[in-house]
């Protein structure tokens, strides 16, 4: 299958979803290039995807080279040393993965001043998983509102990455709980929800994602090299 007959397929998912829950709302669809080629990205580029989401720093920074003629919207997703939040600073204009107030802070004091304010999304553990990054539930509120008076930094919502599952209702679960947590936030002005991947973005877009992190349904399995 090529990436242009997987992107019509993962779209018309998106709009199915949509539709079976009553939302008119846009879902944008962040590509995973985990492992992908360059050349993979630009293909799917040039079939109108503009933003890409990384995992890997120093793998996303060859990319931006290779795709510098691009006008590509670069998210940072995987997990954020304090040894790399200078490059994520300067380089992204989304961070998806923020769980501890000491890297927001990072973040916010080396976002350079000729850029717009970093794009951040808090990743919450609505899964209670003791292996998965995150901050619990009680304590987003307070995370949500310290990171929000951060200068340089734009706080524009929530982000999970639940624990596997199978059936359609147990995956909606944990995104019901996320879109809880989003509404109770209303008064910071969030407009983002980030959940959602290959396997669930259904369950995802039922219950209020507006953009969805999508890897293997657009690329195929990953790639061995870069």
């Amino acid at each position: 299958m090529t990436i242009q007959q997987r992107l019509q397929k993962i779209q018309q998912r998106i709009r199915s979803a949509l539709e079976q829950a009553g939302r008119d709302t846009h879902v944008t669809l962040v590509a995973v290039g985990k492992t992908q080629p360059p050349r993979r990205l630009l293909e799917a580029y040039r079939l109108g995807v503009c933003h890409f989401g990384e995992n890997y720093l120093q793998e996303a920074l060859a990319k931006q080279k290779a795709l510098s003629h691009c006008q590509i919207t670069w998210h940072f997703i995987g997990p954020i040393q304090s040894n790399k939040t200078r490059d994520i600073a300067a380089h992204f204009a989304w961070v998806h993965g923020v769980d501890r107030l000491k890297i927001a802070r990072r973040l916010s004091e080396q976002r350079p001043d000729w850029l717009p304010p970093l794009n951040i999304c808090l990743q919450v553990n609505v899964s209670g998983e003791e292996s998965k990054s995150g901050v619990s539930p009680p304590e987003v509120t307070d995370f949500a509102r310290a990171v929000g008076a951060l200068p340089r930094l734009r706080l524009r919502g929530l982000m999970a990455l639940p624990a596997p599952a199978e059936d359609f209702e147990a995956q909606r679960r944990p995104f019901q709980r996320l879109y809880g947590l989003y509404e109770e936030l209303a008064d910071l002005g969030l407009d983002t929800l980030s959940m959602g991947m290959s396997t669930d973005m259904e369950a995802a877009v039922s219950e209020g994602a507006t953009m969805v992190r999508i890897g293997t349904a657009l690329f195929g399995p990953r790639q061995k090299t870069v």
